[in-house]
């Protein structure tokens, strides 16, 4: 991609990288903990720092906006008349507990080397303080050295993300005309592997799901019941193995409705990305995937749908013995979602399997409605995504993939539900940064060539 415009901003970009990592470090010594009243005033300072430090890119307007919980934060600026998009991340970030777990104060944040190189270690390095300001560097890189934006941008930062956001869906509900543009950027995601630009296409979705098994009406005492009374923990186990066959396939009638096989192109970039699956199967200490049949793990992780048992219980787990034949038995199940899956028939399916092996004497009491959310599947075929492809093949000297993930980003289908508007995730973090966990880094590599591969996506969309 060659483009008159881009090289001064590159050079304005490196020249300038000790100044930008300064300004990353003061962001990441405010203790944005969302989830913690505590924090709550650090986590205002977090978003009127934002505020003010995008403000200073010639925007528009820029500030806070009060939700019922943490601020958003706002902007807008650049041209109007050709590109228009949104750029989403979080400023807010986990709590840092166990906090004698961590090698230096989570919110002093400093430059450590490794072996692998020198990685910027604090507390919302990587997740996702890091992340968003590659893309603020990069257009306060454009800024300086082009006068002005190259296109129109929104810039939208929510301070509730690892707190379940709560605010989002009523806050783009209530200014979803505002908040319109062609195209949103979510930079909360990683690189596929070390070295490997990817860019998110599909997200799984989500189902949960609880139930009670009741059998008895009271506990009872197995030497005068046992053998006659009939078990809830023994009955709930009979169903639970009944989820899966012998090849690992969800058994549950309809399940694999609107599920499709991967694509042979997108298929040959996953296997050209050099994920080790040994490896990634003896981090958990495995040495065989354990799911379905037929399928790599990487496949299992991205494409192929889940039935999980979270939790089972009932009776006694205390200390010690009890002789008790339970009254009830409980189980907790999620199912990860792909394609065009629809969670509401996924439930009525999954209910319908578990009410249809109930013996007699036995009922099931399901816990209201909880979470369900379908996949998100994005039109790679827009040009917003060849672009931002062939501007991160330039800048890492390899082609970049579409990738999939194997959970699930809210905000994503969040935008697609509420503002129509379909979303490139587009991420420089790696697998080993120790998110949500003690000693969170973010590769100074990763911050450099990050801002410099968001800079030639801008040039790319901008056109």
């Amino acid at each position: 991609m060659t483009d008159d415009r881009l090289k001064p901003v590159l050079d304005r970009i490196d020249d300038e990288m000790p100044a930008a990592q300064e300004r990353l470090m003061e962001f990441l010594r405010i203790q944005s903990i969302s989830t913690d009243p505590e924090y709550k005033g650090d986590t205002r300072r977090a978003a009127e720092w934002l505020a003010k430090d995008i403000e200073g890119l010639g925007l528009d307007e820029a500030g806070l906006r009060d939700t019922p919980g943490h601020p958003m934060v706002v902007g807008h600026g650049g041209p109007d008349g050709g590109a228009h998009l949104l750029f989403y991340g979080h400023y807010d970030v986990q709590p840092v507990d166990p906090l004698n777990l961590w090698d230096r104060d989570p919110f002093d944040p400093a430059i450590e080397e490794t072996e692998n190189g020198p990685v910027i270690r604090g507390r919302g390095a990587s997740d996702d303080k890091g992340q968003l300001m590659t893309f603020v560097e990069a257009c306060r890189a454009w800024v300086a050295v082009h006068g002005a934006l190259p296109c129109r941008l929104t810039f939208f930062f929510e301070g509730e993300e690892e707190s379940g956001s709560p605010s989002l869906i009523p806050f783009l509900e209530a200014n979803r005309e505002e908040l319109q543009a062609d195209v949103a950027l979510i930079c909360d995601t990683g690189m596929a592997a070390p070295g490997v630009p990817s860019i998110a296409t599909q997200l799984r979705g989500m189902l949960k799901d609880e139930f009670t098994l009741h059998g008895p009406k009271l506990d009872l005492h197995s030497g005068h019941y046992g053998g006659p009374a009939l078990n809830p923990l023994r009955e709930i186990s009979k169903i639970v193995a009944s989820f899966h066959d012998e090849t690992g396939r969800v058994a549950v009638e309809g399940f694999y409705e609107g599920v499709e096989e991967v694509p042979a192109e997108l298929l040959a970039q996953w296997e050209d990305i050099g994920i080790d699956e040994s490896a990634y199967l003896g981090h958990a200490g495995m040495s065989v995937a354990h799911g379905e049949a037929g399928y790599s793990a990487l496949v299992q992780q991205w494409a192929r749908p889940t039935l999980e048992i979270n939790g089972m219980w009932g009776g006694y787990t205390g200390v010690g013995s009890k002789t008790v034949i339970p009254a009830e038995a409980h189980c907790k199940l999620t199912c990860r979602l792909v394609g065009q899956q629809d969670p509401a028939a996924l439930r009525r399916a999954v209910r319908a399997h578990v009410e249809a092996r109930l013996p007699q004497d036995a009922s099931v009491e399901w816990k209201g409605e909880l979470d369900g959310a379908p996949a998100a599947v994005f039109d790679t075929t827009r040009p917003e995504f060849t672009g931002a492809r062939e501007a991160l093949t330039e800048e890492w000297e390899r082609d970049a993939v579409f990738t999939a993930m194997g959970g699930s980003i809210p905000v994503a289908g969040y935008f697609r539900q509420v503002l129509g508007m379909e979303s490139m995730l587009i991420g420089f973090a790696s697998e080993d940064d120790r998110i949500h966990s003690p000693n969170e880094k973010y590769d100074v590599a990763a911050f450099h060539r990050g801002t410099r591969s968001w800079a030639r996506i801008l040039a790319a969309l901008s056109k």
